[in-house]
C-alpha cells in the first residue's frame, strides 16, 4: 500500500458574469493572461477565474478556507488586483505550511470564448505562475452544450483541482 500521509486534495471553482459592454480597462483575463476578444468579466479584482479556481482549490488542500475569506472582495485594497498577486499569496502560505504542489488540473467552462486558440498561452503562463513543469499542469476547455447561463453566453466557469504534499 502507498503511503499517502501528507497528501491532499482541493477542488476550487470559481464563475463571473459578463459585462453588458467590453471595458477596456478590465480585459478578459485568464491564467494571467490577456484574451484579445471584446469580452469583460464583472469582478472585484481583475476578474481571472482560472488563478482564483486553484487559489481555491490549494486553500482547500490546506483547509483553510476558501479564497474570499482571505481576499474579501469587500476589500478596497484589492480593487482590480492582478490575480497572479493572490495566486503568489497562496502559494506563499503553502510554502509557510510545508506543502509541495504536485499538480494541477483546470477545466474552463464557457460558451464563448472558444478557449482553444489561446490554450498553450494559458498553460504557459500557469506554468510558469505555479512554478511546476508542463507534465503537472492540466488546462482543458468545455461548453454546456448551450444550456444555462454560460451556454447562453452570460459568463463563464472554471473547476481546479490540485494536488499537494506536506514535506513536513
Amino acid at each position: 500500500m502507498t503511503n499517502v500521509d501528507g497528501i491532499r486534495i482541493g477542488h476550487g471553482f470559481d464563475v463571473h458574469r459578463f459585462s453588458e459592454q467590453f471595458d477596456s480597462d478590465k480585459p478578459l483575463k485568464l491564467a494571467g493572461c490577456v484574451i484579445p476578444e471584446q469580452l469583460s468579466l464583472i469582478a472585484h479584482s481583475d476578474g481571472d477565474l482560472v488563478l482564483h479556481a486553484v487559489c481555491d482549490a490549494i486553500l482547500g488542500a490546506m483547509a483553510v478556507g476558501d479564497i474570499g475569506e482571505h481576499f474579501p472582495d469587500d476589500d478596497v485594497a484589492l480593487a482590480g488586483v492582478d490575480s497572479a498577486v493572490l495566486l503568489e499569496r497562496v502559494l506563499q502560505m503553502a510554502d509557510k505550511k510545508q506543502y509541495r504542489l504536485i499538480n494541477v488540473d483546470v477545466t474552463v467552462v464557457a460558451q464563448v470564448p472558444k478557449i482553444s486558440p489561446y490554450r498553450q498561452e494559458l498553460l504557459s503562463s500557469l506554468c510558469s505562475l505555479l512554478l511546476l513543469d508542463s507534465d503537472r499542469v492540466n488546462l482543458k476547455a468545455s461548453t454546456t452544450e448551450q444550456l444555462g447561463y454560460i451556454g447562453r453566453e452570460e459568463g463563464m466557469a472554471c473547476h481546479a483541482v490540485v494536488l499537494l504534499h506536506s514535506n513536513a
